[in-house]
């Protein structure tokens, strides 16, 4: 685009109600944004609008996202992330499996385990040691982008 593409362009957008716009011709990218810089000024003096010239620039790149799924209680009872010789199975930023025991879950002297079906890295233990936890429950946070 040439520089008088683009006044021509702004006069015009001045007297609409767009707020922002993104441009992609080819290689050319343009970003427009009202209020983000003074009016442009323009040959003949022109009536002050509410409208402002726009920015030329790149878009801000968008952050990757990050998938965080809970591991969720599958049955009401007392929860333990600790093993039979009382060493913790998980803790947070430890890696795990798919398939990997995380804790066990005690009701009625049956012990249910607590197995991971995604793998990731723990960011958080939501249910602590002995606690007791409900059906459907989140315990234990994990960032499969890890």
């Amino acid at each position: 685009m040439k520089p008088q593409d683009i006044k021509e362009f702004l006069k015009a957008l001045r007297k609409t109600d767009i707020e922002e716009l993104r441009y992609k011709s080819g290689e050319d990218t343009l970003y427009f944004k009202k209020g983000d810089v003074p009016a442009l000024q323009s040959d003949p003096p022109v009536e002050q609008s509410p409208v402002v010239a726009a920015d030329i620039k790149e878009p801000e790149p968008i952050p990757p996202k990050t998938t965080v799924i809970a591991i969720k209680s599958t049955v009401v009872g007392i929860f333990s992330c600790t093993g039979a010789d009382k060493a913790p199975l998980v803790s947070k930023g430890m890696k795990v499996k798919a398939g990997q025991k995380v804790g066990r879950i005690e009701a009625m002297k049956i012990v249910k385990d607590v197995i991971s079906n995604i793998k990731g890295e723990v960011v958080d233990i939501l249910a602590m040691d002995g606690e007791p936890v409900e059906f459907g429950q989140d315990l234990i946070l994990i960032d499969t982008g890890k």
